[in-house]
């Protein structure tokens, strides 16, 4: 295998465009060792069947904490220790717990209850374009492509609408961890979300309504389902990953639209389209760009390397999207692309839950964008765009537009 020095995964320069590497990658180290910001032995999987191995692995496990065992634990920086009671739900367990925590949630994100949620959708994205066509421009970000799932994961679990942006700056923060100090400043955000969804929990026993939080207190106090430290965990998990991974799907879908006005207009023109147009979004900009990490519970191999026990792997999404093998044109964007087989939602048992909500969020506040502005541009060139920090997510911080 060569020797390839690695990038900083979290810099500006690398988040702008990641694809050349991981391009690299799939050709010279598909299986790449490197050290990760925690200082273990990690390595970073990036060809498209070397991925949805990885993703769907047995002995790959999930639960860093529980299923380290006690020599792992005990080489673990006290610091990760800390992030412990918000680790405690389904993204990070194995079964037989991750199927009994996820067999709680999963009726609430089936796509015939998502579907009912289309009207509320669509009211929510006229409304914050209604505002912004009265200025002529505005941060695609903070003002349209993160207050849709904001809002619509916090209605669903009944969250005050007082709160939608201090939760959503502590999930900022948590994300965005790079190196060690980052991890330590994000100490705070861990202890005051925790705090947070504990005082809401209690507000919510005594005052039970039908919302999802409510059912997953009754779901708690039925017995041997779901402890307290889950249910925290879990209403950790549903807010943040309820609307993360949908911001940069807005946010990176508009920008690669922009840069290719040939598929914008194109979209405009077959507005029946946008379904296969967010699934090319998806793969195409990749808003988790590398999964959550896994650790082999024995030596593992993938791709023809031996990955040994108790080692960190991660898998790249972005470059699986991306790989030759898999895709026609892969660096090209076709809105129309078939067949498209991205693995942006994950595969197997951990299989992204709220791809349901994330598609339908995605289309109605791309289309209703798009069919809303013809003149719709960039304010500032591409080139000089900040990247949201963090190896795991991808997408821009601003996206100043004009609209007229």
């Amino acid at each position: 295998m060569p020797t390839i020095t690695p990038p900083d995964f979290s810099s500006q320069h690398f988040k702008a465009n990641p694809f050349p590497f991981y391009a690299r990658l799939r050709q010279e180290a598909p299986v790449y060792h490197f050290t990760s910001l925690t200082k273990e032995p990690t390595w970073l999987v990036t060809r498209y069947e070397d991925v949805s191995q990885v993703l769907k692995h047995a002995s790959l496990s999930k639960d860093v904490f529980g299923a380290a065992g006690a020599e792992r634990r005990a080489r673990m920086p006290w610091l990760l220790k800390i992030f412990e009671p918000v680790s405690q739900n389904m993204l990070s367990k194995d079964p037989p717990d991750h199927t009994r925590l996820r067999s709680l949630v999963h009726k609430a994100f089936t796509p015939r209850l998502i579907e009912q949620l289309r009207s509320r959708v669509q009211a929510l994205s006229d409304r914050l374009l209604d505002e912004a066509a009265r200025k002529g421009s505005m941060d695609l970000v903070s003002e349209y492509a993160l207050i849709v799932p904001v809002t619509i994961i916090a209605e669903m679990l009944g969250v005050p609408p007082s709160d939608y942006r201090k939760f959503q700056h502590w999930s900022n923060r948590l994300i965005s961890n790079t190196n060690l100090w980052d991890v330590i400043l994000s100490v705070p955000s861990v202890v005051m979300f925790t705090r947070y969804l504990r005082q809401l929990i209690a507000q919510r026993r005594s005052s039970l309504g039908d919302d999802l939080l409510s059912a997953l207190i009754q779901a708690e106090e039925a017995g041997d389902k779901l402890n307290a430290d889950e249910l925290v965990s879990m209403i950790f998990l549903l807010l943040v990953a309820g609307h993360e991974t949908t911001v940069n799907l807005i946010s990176g879908g508009t920008l690669a639209l922009l840069q290719h006005p040939e598929q914008l207009e194109r979209l405009r023109k077959e507005p029946g389209l946008i379904e296969p147009a967010v699934e090319e979004l998806l793969r195409y900009a990749s808003p988790v760009e590398v999964s959550t990490e896994r650790f082999t519970k024995e030596d593992v191999t993938v791709g023809g390397v031996t990955i040994p026990r108790g080692h960190l792997v991660f898998a790249a999404i972005a470059s699986a999207n991306r790989d030759e093998r898999q895709f026609k044109n892969p660096d090209a964007l076709d809105l129309g692309r078939e067949p498209n087989r991205h693995l942006s939602f994950g595969m197997g048992i951990h299989y992204c839950l709220g791809a349901p909500l994330a598609r339908l969020e995605g289309q109605i506040a791309l289309q209703t964008l798009v069919n809303r502005f013809p003149n719709l541009r960039l304010a500032r060139p591409a080139e000089s765009l900040k990247w949201r920090t963090g190896v795991l997510m991808r997408g821009p911080q601003r996206l100043p537009v004009s609209l007229s």
